[in-house]
């Protein structure tokens, strides 16, 4: 559910990973699934930590990430964030209800707040930038549209289910409005490797970020295109990133799956 942001070393904006908020997320330890991504950048060296939880009950999910830089990246760019999303399953997917996102970059707070309703249409409660530069979108624009969570979301059980990577989702989560397309690659049997233990087959999905409209403050890269490589991790009907490779201004990012906790697993695939 997403990198990418960092300054010189930046371009780690959300794939299957981007902001958190606060929210009510229901407690149903059962149908929790906890993950934790370790980011590298140039030369190897480790520049984020991203820690997902997913859950579901009944008919409604709720997904939690938390992004903080690790290392010389933070010297570079200091990061940390949180947000949010809670939701219903629908018949074509998943459909979000609330998004909040609670972001500090270098100092500066930004804070996201989007309300989703059953008829499409999108309400942006984000509170202004502080530089007084407004991100006005128009609503018939963005009905419809999910945050960027619930977009990989969507993907990921659209995977389990036997579908394809082929799929187009319009993203609106009050930093951006902009268009994440999926299509497939090829399928690959992964190996244990430096970086990560995990081994099996895989589905490789291409992801490209199409900008419709642009925040006038927004201060950050963010990819452009990049690799998901998805597996069963557990059973269920969701697929997990393994692993993730995207293409920044400042150069490749990579990604891999570190630690995984629910279905009654405790799984560990970077010491």
């Amino acid at each position: 559910m997403t990198f990418a942001r960092l300054a010189c070393l930046t371009g780690i904006s959300a794939a299957p990973f981007f902001l958190l908020g606060t929210l009510n997320v229901p407690a149903a330890e059962g149908d929790r699934v906890d993950a934790r991504f370790e980011i590298y950048g140039f030369a190897g060296f480790h520049v984020l930590t991203n820690r997902t939880t997913v859950q579901e009950t009944g008919d409604r999910y709720a997904i939690a990430m938390d992004l903080d830089t690790r290392g010389l990246a933070s010297v570079f760019v200091d990061l940390t964030s949180h947000s949010e999303v809670r939701g219903e399953f629908t018949r074509g997917g998943a459909r979000p209800e609330a998004y909040r996102a609670d972001v500090r970059r270098n100092g500066a707070e930004r804070h996201y707040a989007v309300d989703y309703r059953r008829d499409g249409t999108v309400t942006n409660a984000s509170a202004p930038a502080s530089s007084g530069q407004p991100f006005l979108v128009a609503a018939e624009q963005i009905r419809g549209t999910v945050d960027q969570l619930t977009a990989y979301f969507i993907l990921e059980r659209q995977l389990a289910h036997g579908g394809s990577c082929s799929l187009s989702v319009p993203v609106f989560d009050g930093s951006g409005f902009y268009n994440l397309r999926f299509t497939d690659l090829k399928r690959e049997m992964l190996s244990a490797d430096g970086n990560q233990n995990f081994a099996g087959p895989s589905q490789v999905c291409e992801v490209v970020r199409e900008d419709i409209v642009v925040n006038p403050d927004r201060n950050e890269d963010t990819y452009k295109h990049g690799r998901i490589w998805y597996a069963q991790v557990v059973a269920g009907d969701r697929m997990m990133p393994v692993r993730m490779e995207f293409d920044t201004e400042f150069g490749s990012v990579q990604g891999y799956l570190g630690q995984l906790r629910g279905a009654g697993l405790a799984l560990r695939f970077i010491d």
